[in-house]
């Protein structure tokens, strides 16, 4: 009667910070680690779309665009996000029309994905993140407030603080 085996220490369960337990791993599988990323900064939508691009003659739009990106990588770090290429398709080419809205499209995935791993319903769509470009540029407007959505779903933490992601 050897099919008896004995429990080590690798073998048990662990107990999860969200409660319940996690399922053993077998015997040289890396264990699961905690997933977490900075929070990201509040913002008024209607400044960010409307009073700091006058106030800036529209520089502001892209410094705007830029840190939203560089937070949005922090916030989650798997997603891969390139600030600056994003800003660069703007500035120079966004003569072509399709290219600034693709990165538009591109952005409201990211913000998707943001509200999904801070563990919200997903309410950004890509498309309109896309096609309120050409409503008095309000696309601007609602890719703010959907980032503010993330930031609410961590009440009074400050940003560039750890904060811990859902999924």
């Amino acid at each position: 009667m050897d099919d008896i085996k004995s429990t080590t220490e690798s073998d048990q369960s662990v107990p999860s910070p969200a409660g319940g337990t996690v399922a053993p791993s077998p015997a040289g599988a890396p264990v699961a680690t905690r997933v977490a990323g900075l929070a990201m900064k509040r913002r008024g939508p209607v400044a960010v779309w409307l009073g700091l691009p006058l106030i800036t003659l529209g520089i502001y739009q892209l410094v705007w665009y830029y840190k939203i990106h560089k937070e949005l990588q922090a916030f989650d770090r798997r997603q891969t996000l390139s600030p600056a290429g994003s800003v660069l398709v703007l500035i120079f080419l966004g003569w072509t029309v399709i290219a600034p809205l693709v990165s538009y499209h591109n952005t409201g995935k990211a913000i998707a994905n943001a509200q999904r791993a801070a563990g919200l319903p997903v309410t950004c769509s890509p498309a309109a993140s896309t096609w309120l470009t050409f409503v008095f540029g309000l696309n601007i407007w609602y890719m703010q407030r959907q980032l503010n959505l993330v930031v609410d779903a961590y009440p009074g933490i400050a940003p560039g603080t750890e904060v811990p992601l859902a999924a």
